[in-house]
């Protein structure tokens, strides 16, 4: 299994051409391939009905509990967290770090149901009992090691359960809670889909080499370019507002959709796992899907709060 970055112009070869020739019964195959504007065919790195499948899938049940009972998508999240907390785990053990795992599943769940029932004290009282926790949890197994088992649960407190936390204070939000969740939502995938097909039909400028190889800077304004279009119609059509909200909100959820890519990436290569897990067939690991979204959900909490 592959892994494409949003943003990536070198796809990794595939077992499987792209752009046959006649087949065995002499019959030309006529399956549609995506060409370079030099006329290269293009390589898409990853299984794209499969990945397509599994992305249709997964909107359409937040969809669903978003539109009967919406408690129902803090269930989702929690499930969410839990997995994530797995895949972390799993990357982490593989270096011989220890997270402080029932603390944080505890916790973090803790976390997402006071931010969606109470609201932003909730969240932020909820981290920090969880990191107090977190840090004594770990107190019997010594002095060796300790600062770098804590350090691995610290961080895991805020990548996963706190970066959550802000979907559900999106969703919290009196009057149009609902419909900002989806704007951002929405933006953010466009980010990815943008980035994906910029950078794998135009893609030659390299944008992070020594964190993310693939990427390039062709993919990143094909990533800007679609965010920019989704926020000013979403902002429009779903919140009301005026098409420079959409404009800004577009902006920042890009960089940050691209800040989350980049530090995914960190942490793989850091740990030295390929995928984060294979929870998603045709995506890796549910974080591997999800990147992205942590990080943009505070910037676009942040963005439609202002403004």
């Amino acid at each position: 299994m592959t892994h494409t970055d949003p943003t990536s112009g070198n796809e990794p070869e595939s077992s499987e051409d792209t752009h046959a020739g006649p087949s065995e019964g002499g019959q030309q195959d006529r399956r549609f391939v995506l060409h370079k504007p030099g006329g290269e065919p293009v390589r898409a790195g990853r299984n794209l009905p499969l990945a397509v499948g599994t992305g249709l899938a997964l909107g359409a049940l937040v969809l669903a509990s978003l539109f009967t009972y919406k408690a129902t998508f803090v269930a989702i999240l929690v499930a969410a967290l839990a997995v994530g907390l797995r895949e972390l785990n799993r990357a982490f053990s593989a270096q011989g770090t220890r997270i402080a795992l029932v603390p944080l599943a505890v916790g973090g769940t803790a976390m997402l149901v006071g931010a969606y029932f109470e609201g932003t004290e909730w969240l932020f009282g909820a981290l920090a009992l969880t990191a107090i926790a977190a840090l004594t949890w770990r107190l019997g197994g010594g002095a060796d090691g300790y600062v770098r088992d804590v350090g691995a649960s610290l961080f895991t407190i805020v990548y996963v359960p706190l970066m959550l936390g802000f979907w559900l204070l999106l969703l919290n939000t009196p009057d149009d809670g609902r419909a900002r969740l989806i704007a951002f939502i929405i933006v953010t995938i466009a980010s990815d889909i943008g980035g994906y097909f910029a950078g794998i039909l135009f893609g030659r400028h390299k944008m992070a080499p020594t964190i993310s190889p693939n990427k390039t800077w062709e993919g990143f304004g094909g990533s800007l370019l679609a965010c920019v279009l989704a926020g000013v119609l979403t902002v429009m059509l779903l919140l009301d507002g005026p098409s420079w909200v959409g404009m800004l909100l577009g902006a920042a959820v890009c960089l940050a959709a691209i800040v989350g890519d980049l530090i995914e990436s960190l942490i793989k290569r850091d740990t030295g796992v390929k995928d984060m897990g294979s929870f998603l067939p045709g995506h890796g690991g549910l974080l591997d899907r999800l990147d992205s979204l942590l990080i943009a959900g505070p910037v676009a909490w942040l963005v439609l709060l202002l403004v």
